[in-house]
């Protein structure tokens, strides 16, 4: 404080900083910091340097906030009217004016009608342009201090005064202030005194004053808003002209430049006209409003269709962001501007893309639920050019350097079964799903083409289909020759674990899913580990006891032969925790109610589906027509109930289902079992697991065992990993049981050539290095 009158600028910057920062975190008290800071604040309010007095003003500003009233009028109010005065510099009643605006909320409405009311209107009057237009900025916030009353009858007489200022930055901020204010105003000052004015900045833009074009299409939508219902027949005519005007600025001929402009000023001007047309944008659902949804056709299809179409990237993006807006408030008249969906999605600017995509899952609801029944077939004939601009949108996307907006957009086509039908998302992008996960580089994006594609088989229409995907998953993925793939495919076991019931996880993908503990590669194992509390969690018990005992013998095995001594650690903190899980039962219980009632309807759906699909083919039979998806939906919310029906039973593939199951389950799981159950290789593989759960003693498994391994081994002879007896276990694993295998090797220690075209050795470090933050 004692050289702040002979420091630089640097460090009155950062004292004004430090006494601001003090002030917030109470460092002191309000009587102190008023007695010890304040009059330094003061001080230095009419520093030289803009920069530095601005800063000063900014901590003032904060403070005044906090004073008491004593303290703000002797220190601050009283001095003020000698800062304002014509005599003191441009700076200083700038200054001052700031210092009005917010001092009004602290006094009562005497004093400031008696002391503040005074200097306002002086300063509104000063000889210098710069002082009006900031005095007539505060304006507002002295209206909202000051009450109705004063401020119709002293603010709205210097507001229109202000507007017919010489200075085009006064009528600016007086324009901008009135519109601020329409809602202080009654329906008899609108229509008498303010809609003149703006009808006089309307006509003024044009002709003499384009300064004002920006603020103005910028602040149409609160016009609009303000001041509707005052405006007679023609005068809404004439505003909706002029807004069809300012959105076609600078596009038209008329609107041409002049010849004797130089290149900056035609730059200038053209960066001015498209800050106009992007304002229009932002503001069209606001004008929506104003002619009424119904009259969108007519009044305002045009200029929609121009502003989708306009040559600026920042009109377009605009556009795109309002499109939801847009097409809520059309409602049923939604299948109107479905070819101007089709266009922003095929833009060639992906920002655009960006912007449009946030909300594309309610759009395209909206259009594929809306239109009246007239328009059935007009709503519907623009849905084939949907699937193509849906599809070059996510390929523009792929192929540029921008993976969030590809990610984005995989994640919003999940909404895509509740829009088109399921052969089409088969067709034309379950593949694509499938072609992003295997050779994509960006982590996030394979993880959000995973995610889709589980929902695209959540929602898949026929068996055979479903089965199909299912078998590639497996096969190209959790027995795929590259670790990478092997991964994701554990990534896609946890998706599905999520959406799909315990009963369908448990069905194709358990089985699969360990056998990935004999991966070679130590980051799929250590992945897997992080895994095995959900894998566990899909499994009810008694019906899959026979699943949990060969989790028991996949962990018993890692802890066993696990040379890996990151993976070691990982398995000793799993074992913790699933020892500590509780099993599901197949009755309720109270713990699990939730959850067990979420599970049942997910898989109350997934019958539903095999159900909707036999009615299908009977349908189709009967008169050759297919079922609808809205006749699916109807269907889906009819047979809700709180509880299966007792005739319905889910098979899970495991020792005791080999022999008992019928000839249709045969045919129908052949695809799954001809690829990923091999007697041979899986008798091969869990040859030597006897001889390890026969070691009774910890010190068998490492020379030096800490604590923590102690515990874990001692762990493995509680309940849910003990093992029911020597017969059992060598039934549970004879060779005659169908069980996954794999056509990699079954050592850790496989010549790392067979992990495919990621080479193993080098990645392990490398990802590693990634477990903690993917």
């Amino acid at each position: 404080m004692e050289v702040l009158h002979v420091a630089g600028v640097e460090m009155q910057l950062t004292a004004a900083v430090s006494f601001l920062t003090i002030l917030q975190e109470d460092s002191v008290s309000i009587h102190t910091y008023a007695h010890s800071f304040l009059q330094v604040i003061l001080l230095h309010l009419e520093h030289r340097d803009a920069g530095v007095s601005n800063a000063w003003l900014e901590t003032l500003l904060f403070v005044i906030e906090v004073l008491p009233k004593e303290t703000l009028r002797h220190e601050i109010l009283n001095p003020l009217v000698s800062k304002a005065q014509l005599s003191q510099t441009v700076q200083s009643r700038l200054v001052s004016c700031k210092i009005l605006g917010k001092l009004t909320n602290k006094f009562d409405a005497h004093i400031i009608k008696r002391e503040i009311l005074p200097l306002v209107k002086s300063l509104c009057q000063d000889v210098e342009y710069e002082v009006r237009s900031c005095m007539c900025r505060q304006l507002e916030n002295i209206a909202q201090g000051i009450g109705t009353e004063l401020t119709k009858s002293v603010v709205l007489p210097e507001l229109i005064e202000l507007s017919r200022d010489e200075s085009s930055s006064v009528r600016l901020a007086a324009f901008e202030t009135l519109v601020n204010l329409l809602d202080i105003f009654d329906t008899d000052d609108r229509s008498q005194t303010i809609l003149p004015l703006v009808k006089s900045f309307c006509e003024k833009s044009f002709k003499a004053d384009e300064s004002i074009l920006i603020s103005l299409s910028f602040h149409l939508g609160k016009l609009c808003h303000g001041l509707y219902g005052i405006f007679t027949p023609d005068q809404h005519l004439r505003f909706l002209e002029f807004y069809k005007k300012l959105c076609t600025l600078g596009l038209q001929q008329e609107n041409g430049h002049s010849e004797n402009q130089f290149p900056s000023q035609i730059l200038e001007q053209e960066k001015k006209y498209i800050s106009v047309r992007k304002n229009c944008a932002y503001n069209f659902p606001a004008m929506i409003v104003f002619v009424d949804p119904k009259n969108f056709h007519m009044e305002l299809y045009s200029t929609f269709f121009c502003l989708c179409h306009d040559p600026e990237v920042p009109v377009r993006y605009t556009i795109a962001i309002c499109f939801y807006e847009v097409s809520k408030l059309l409602n049923s008249g939604v299948y109107l501007i479905h070819k101007e969906l089709i266009t922003l999605l095929q833009d060639e600017s992906l920002e655009v893309l960006d912007a449009l995509i946030d909300h594309l899952p309610e759009i395209l609801e909206l259009m594929s639920a809306g239109g009246e029944s007239s328009a059935q077939d007009s709503k519907f004939s623009s849905l084939p050019d949907l699937i193509p601009a849906l599809t070059a949108a996510e390929q523009r996307a792929a192929a540029s350097l921008k993976w969030r907006t590809h990610e984005k957009l995989l994640q919003k086509y999940a909404c895509l079964p509740h829009v088109i039908s399921s052969d089409q998302i088969y067709y034309r992008f379950l593949q694509r799903m499938f072609t992003i996960m295997m050779t994509n580089n960006v982590l996030p994006v394979q993880k959000a083409a995973s995610r889709t594609l589980c929902i695209f088989l959540r929602y898949n229409r026929k068996q055979e289909q479903r089965y199909e995907v299912i078998q590639k998953l497996i096969e190209q993925l959790g027995q795929g020759k590259s670790y990478w793939n092997r991964l994701r495919f554990l990534d896609t076991c946890e998706f599905i674990i999520e959406i799909f019931s315990k009963s369908f996880f448990c069905k194709y993908f358990f089985l699969p899913a360990i056998e990935l503990t004999h991966d070679p590669v130590a980051n799929v194992r250590m992945k897997l580990c992080y895994l095995l509390p959900k894998v566990k969690s899909t499994l009810k018990i008694p019906a899959d006891k026979h699943l949990l005992q060969q989790l028991e013998m996949c962990v018993r095995k890692l802890l066993c032969q696990e040379k890996d001594k990151d993976v070691l650690a990982i398995v000793k903190r799993t074992v913790l925790e699933l020892d500590r899980m509780e099993m599901s039962m197949d009755a309720f219980q109270k713990k699990f109610y939730e959850k067990d009632l979420l599970d049942q309807e997910k898989e109350r759906e997934e019958l539903l589906l095999l159900e909707m699909e036999q009615l299908e083919k009977d349908k189709q039979q009967n008169d050759g027509r297919p079922m609808s998806d809205k006749t699916f939906e109807k269907k889906r919310r009819d047979t809700k109930t709180p509880t299966l029906p007792k005739s319905v039973s889910i098979s899970v593939p495991g020792p005791s289902s080999g022999t008992t199951s019928t000839s249709k389950e045969i045919k129908k799981s052949k695809l799954i079992r001809s690829q990923s159950f091999n007697n041979q290789a899986f008798h091969a593989k869990y040859g030597n697991l006897d001889k390890c759960a026969s070691k009774s003693s910890v010190g068998a498994y490492t020379p030096s065992v800490s604590g923590l391994t102690k515990t874990c081994m001692i762990s493995l002879t509680d309940d849910s990993f003990r093992t029911r007896n020597a017969s059992s276990a060598a039934t549970s694993f004879s060779p005659n049981t169908p069980l996954p295998s794999t056509s990699r090797g079954t050592s850790n220690s496989v010549d790392p050539k067979s992990s495919g075209s990621k080479d193993v050795q080098p990645r392990k470090a490398t990802l590693k290095s990634r477990k903690s933050n993917p």
